[in-house]
């Protein structure tokens, strides 16, 4: 099985706006017991209506095949490969409204006039790696053709393209049986074309309004997995996402890890809707949460500071920790939220979360024996503030408390290492400090 995290684009090539979606791929072999590290930047040709429970917006345009061509040089040569990001990966609207003669799918020739080979190609030849998108279904989100009924000649089809990993959204499927069988014989099919194919489902996603999905079968089929809507660019959608998340992290937590991973969608890291401070809490949690690192902007134009944030190697290096392990919030008081995350070596990530909207910033104290179930800083440890600056706090015994002062909607980011590993393998902070 193939394990993964991970990058969208939506676009509107008529207007101004462009919004390139990037995820961020954690990517295990667990039968080798071994971790790759392959974030993936998702061009989304089409950002449709959904239908049932996903909702969204969506441009479709006539051509975007030479997008797709300079992405690829802005990933390869612009430091997204160099911190991981590997995956150049289409969304819906990238067909032709019917199959070829012989019942394989095809690409819009207006829109990939050189085909999906060609692309396929092209990337790989920078070093990165294509994604495609399919529906479990009878047509797309976007009323393209679906695969119901034609998983394996989809399946040999993308493998015989060279295509690297799969998005099989759930539209238009008539059950619920229909639905998890078609998730089930995908995998299976990709599995049987001999080709590693990175395997995305929103599986869950159409399952939780009816009842509760069986998510020890989902990760038997696929590498990671949509539970809740989407997220747009604005604080509220980012709030609705962290709630839903822990308020079922009893039960998506315990199953997230290599092989298979929860992904609470996009990052809209370096738009108009959030602040700094809250572009930073997104970036820690989804860190805390071992999540797909999702940035909906346009890679083209990205500003500065949000470039910097999104390829923080430190922050990475948490998400991407090779102990595999999915954080969870701890507590929440007073309007603060405390995440902590297991971190390999006996290290912690801890994410303390201000929710309050105004006023100015205010202070928190929690107790270190409070953190990492008690074993963060026992006998004592080395404290090091990741976000929203980089700083070593210093050294924090058992029984201290830990003091921040944190912005409306902002979080500070701090890794815990017990000073008995730090003297052999303080690593994890780069150089920069």
């Amino acid at each position: 099985m193939k394990c993964s995290l991970g990058i969208y684009n939506f676009l509107d090539e008529s207007s101004s706006l462009s919004h390139f979606v990037v995820f961020l791929y954690f990517f295990a072999l667990i039968t080798e017991q071994r971790f790759l590290i392959s974030p993936c930047y998702s061009l989304e040709l089409c950002f449709q209506i959904g239908i049932s429970f996903l909702f969204s917006f969506a441009f479709c345009f006539s051509s975007y095949e030479k997008l797709f061509l300079q992405i690829a040089e802005i990933m390869a040569s612009d430091g997204w490969k160099d911190v991981g990001y590997e995956y150049i990966c289409i969304d819906d609207c990238w067909m032709a409204s019917e199959r070829d003669s012989k019942g394989r799918l095809q690409a819009d020739p207006k829109r990939f006039p050189g085909g999906i080979r060609r692309l396929a190609n092209y990337v790989h030849s920078k070093g990165l790696k294509l994604g495609i998108y399919a529906d479990v279904g009878n047509k797309t989100c976007a009323g393209f053709p679906g695969s119901f009924g034609y998983y394996d000649i989809d399946a040999q089809t993308f493998a015989d393209w060279g295509v690297d990993l799969l998005k099989f959204d759930g539209c238009y499927c008539d059950s619920i049986q229909h639905l998890a069988e078609g998730y089930k014989q995908m995998s299976l099919a990709l599995n049987r074309t001999g080709r590693s194919i990175v395997y995305s489902c929103e599986w869950p996603l159409y399952m939780w309004p009816i009842f509760k999905p069986n998510y020890t079968e989902i990760r038997e089929y696929c590498n990671h997995w949509r539970n809740f809507a989407d997220i747009y660019d604005s604080w509220q959608s980012i709030r609705n996402t962290l709630d839903w998340t822990s308020s079922n992290q009893k039960i998506i937590v315990p199953v997230a890890g290599p092989g298979g991973w929860n992904d609470p969608d996009m990052l809209v890291i370096g738009n108009f809707g959030l602040s700094r401070d809250q572009q930073i809490t997104q970036m820690a949690l989804w860190a805390i949460m071992a999540a797909p690192l999702l940035m909906s902007n346009d890679l083209r134009h990205i500003s500065p500071e949000a470039k910097a944030l999104l390829q923080d190697k430190d922050v990475i290096a948490i998400n991407q920790d090779r102990l595999g392990k999915q954080g969870y919030r701890l507590r929440k008081e007073n309007n603060f939220e405390v995440w902590e995350r297991p971190l390999l070596n006996l290290a912690w990530a801890v994410a303390i979360v201000n929710l309050q909207e105004i006023g100015g910033p205010r202070s928190y104290t929690i107790s270190v024996t409070s953190l990492g179930r008690g074993l963060a800083c026992n006998p004592d440890c080395l404290v090091t503030e990741l976000l929203p600056e980089k700083r070593k706090l210093g050294f924090y015994e058992w029984t201290s408390s830990l003091k921040t002062q944190i912005n409306p909607t902002g979080t500070v980011l701090l890794r815990l290492e017990r000073t008995s590993s730090v003297q052999f393998s303080y690593s994890a902070v780069s150089d920069s400090l």
